[in-house]
Parts: structure tokens; C-alpha cells; sequence
């Protein structure tokens, strides 16, 4: 799929930043029926006012390829590709951002030093980042304790500016850097989000002509701006999505697990492992694990990303049976009878004696 082909806005000027920020497909990448359609089905609407398509859902289980697929749509349509990733207590400073006060250097001097090197950091920043950002860089947090640690930071830069008069700056949220400027946004897990004041900011960001009022100014929707969310069916702590951003949503796919041909194609454009015997037995058992887990309402995922590196500790040197274990069942659950559940399943459907199978038929190969 050619870039040329489906860029939104051929003419725009990027920074060197932004251009460092449109992914790259990597050479193992594997376009997928997902990716085809939506991509299309965006640039077909795309100057048709009303029925234009710029907000995205992606709904499966997680290794299902949602973050592969909005990655691929930055590549796709050439635009910066950026993320957050929403926790419970998000409140609308992380949507919006926030304003900082500039502490003179003698007041800095008294407060504690890892706040002090954290508003360095932000006051040396170029606002490309958003504080968020900064600050998960500067302390080596999450995004959700980094969040946390900024309130914080709000409250102490209050209580050391003495009362006197400060200069205050304005750190935009990742998300309204991506609104305002026209990028490609993935939004990871809003269904978390406990606050209805956060969802009635989200909401408002994803109209089609919406604006978000920020402290200094009031900005509007950049046309090229896309959204993408992404969510876990089995996410720990998930809600179903809010009705009103589910409803600002005008294209979703349910992401689940790929055909058998399309899983085997991507393990081995991803791991360079090639004996099909293997890849189809693994494939077998993966989907028949992810079957059962779903029938016996066990929480978690035989996914992608079990399949690929199964197969890559298989093509390492591991046997078939042992590394079944460390690299899918135990993702799934560590429960004893939950590990019954899966271990009949496999068994009943015959796939311990196909892994003995196509391992036997390698040794006999001298593989």
C-alpha cells in the first residue's frame, strides 16, 4: 500500500520532529483485510463533509493488532502518529494540559531536587512534548504515576512561589498537540476513565468541527486530524465504552483474532521461521486456546503475540510442549484449574501429539 497513494494532505510541511513521528513499516509488517478497509474507506470520505471518516474503533482482545493497525494508518496517510494511554483517575488536565508557574531560580533552589530537575526539564523543553511526556522522560515513570506526579508538582510550584506574582506557561496534552497540529492520534483504553467530566472534554475533541477551550485560547479541529481508539474486550478495570464517544465513532472494526493463513504469513515475516508444519500446528493450538478460554469465561488472551514468540523460542532451540507454558498458557492464567481447562483442550483437539509430530519429523530432517 503506497503512501503516495492515500496521503490526506500531500502538500503539508513537516518538521523534522514530525517526520521522525510517521511510522515506518517495518519489513515484517503484514497489511491486513483491517487495514486495507479502513484505510480506504477514510480516503474515499475524506472530502465529503458530513460523512467524512476521522474517527476510528478498534475493539478486540489485546495482541489482536490494534496499535499494529493505527500505526499503520499513520504510514498510510503520512501523518505524525502519537498515543495516550488513559488510566482511571484521569482528570481534564490530561486531556487539556497544564499550566506551569516559572519559579525564580532562589525559590527553585528550596524545593526538592527531584522537582527541581523535573521543572528544569520542563522550562528547557521546546513544548513539542507535551508535560506528561516530559516528565515520564525526566523521572523514568509510567504515564499514569508521571500524571499523578505533575498534580503534585502543580500543588509544591504553588506553595514555593511565595505569593507573589508569577509568569505562567501552558503545557498542552498530547492530545490537543495532535488536534491542533493535525496528527495521527491513537487513544488507548478510554473505557477506564472514571471521571464524566474527562469523557464530556473527549466527546467535544471528536466532533468533526469540535474545539477544546484551552486556558489561554480556544482551538479548533485541524482537518487532518484522526483519532483512533483503542480498546481490550478483557481489559482488568474496563467499562463498555462511553455511549457518546462510541456514538462520535464512524468506522469500527472488531479485531480478533486473524485467519490461520494470515497468522502464519506474520510469524514468519516477524520471527524468519519458515516450516509450515510447525506454524500450522502452533496456529491450531493457539486458536483453540483462545476457543476455550472464551467458553469458560477465562480472562485471559491467546493472542499474536503468544503465537510469535512460541514460535520464535521453538525456532530457538525450546521444545514444542515446554515452551507451550511460559510463552501462552501462563499468559493466560496461572489459575490450576483454569490451566486444566486449557491443558484438556489441547489435548482433546490432538495437539500434543501434532507438536510431537512435527518436532519428530525435524529431527529426523537433521533440523
Amino acid at each position: 500500500m503506497s503512501p503516495l497513494e492515500y496521503q490526506l494532505s500531500p502538500g503539508r510541511k513537516w518538521t523534522e520532529a514530525e517526520q521522525a513521528q510517521i511510522w515506518k513499516k517495518p519489513l515484517s509488517h503484514q497489511e491486513s483485510e483491517e487495514e486495507r478497509r479502513v484505510t480506504q474507506e477514510i480516503k474515499r470520505n475524506w472530502h465529503r463533509g458530513e460523512m467524512k471518516i476521522a474517527n476510528i474503533l478498534l475493539e478486540g482482545d489485546a495482541g489482536s493488532g490494534k496499535t499494529q493497525l493505527a500505526k499503520a494508518l499513520s504510514a498510510n496517510f503520512g501523518l505524525p502518529y502519537t498515543k495516550v494511554t488513559c488510566f482511571a483517575d484521569m482528570d481534564k488536565s490530561d486531556i487539556i494540559g497544564a499550566i506551569l508557574p516559572i519559579i525564580p531560580s532562589e525559590a527553585l533552589e528550596k524545593m526538592d531536587p527531584v522537582d527541581q530537575s523535573v521543572l528544569q526539564a520542563l522550562y528547557e523543553s521546546d513544548g513539542f512534548q507535551s508535560a506528561t511526556e516530559v516528565m515520564m522522560e525526566a523521572l523514568g515513570f509510567p504515564r499514569e504515576a508521571a500524571a499523578q506526579k505533575l498534580k503534585q508538582l502543580l500543588k509544591n510550584a504553588a506553595d514555593h512561589s511565595g505569593g507573589e506574582a508569577v509568569e505562567y506557561r501552558f503545557y498542552p496534552s498530547e492530545i490537543v498537540r495532535a488536534f491542533r497540529n493535525g496528527y495521527l492520534l491513537e487513544i488507548q483504553e478510554p473505557n477506564v476513565i472514571r471521571d464524566a467530566a474527562v469523557f464530556m472534554a473527549l466527546n467535544s475533541a471528536l466532533e468533526l468541527d469540535g474545539s477544546i477551550n484551552l486556558p489561554t485560547e480556544v482551538i479548533r479541529r485541524h482537518p487532518d486530524f484522526i483519532a483512533v481508539i483503542t480498546t481490550n474486550r478483557h481489559y482488568a478495570g474496563a467499562r463498555p465504552l462511553n455511549e457518546a464517544l462510541r456514538d462520535r465513532v464512524q468506522h469500527t472494526e472488531k479485531m480478533d483474532l486473524p485467519a490461520r493463513e494470515a497468522m502464519i504469513e506474520r510469524a514468519m515475516a516477524k520471527t524468519g521461521y519458515a516450516n509450515m508444519q510447525v506454524l500450522e500446528v502452533f496456529a491450531e493450538a493457539i486458536r483453540v486456546l483462545d476457543k476455550t478460554a472464551r467458553a469458560n469465561a477465562i480472562k485471559g488472551v491467546a493472542g499474536m503475540r503468544s503465537y510469535f514468540y512460541w514460535v520464535d523460542a521453538f525456532a530457538g532451540g525450546a521444545s514444542a510442549r515446554a515452551s507451550l507454558y511460559p510463552k501462552v498458557i501462563y499468559k493466560i492464567t496461572t489459575d490450576a484449574e483454569e490451566i486444566r481447562i486449557l491443558e484438556e483442550a489441547i489435548r482433546s483437539h490432538g495437539l500434543l501429539e501434532k507438536m510431537d509430530e512435527a518436532e519428530l519429523g525435524l529431527k529426523k530432517n537433521g533440523f
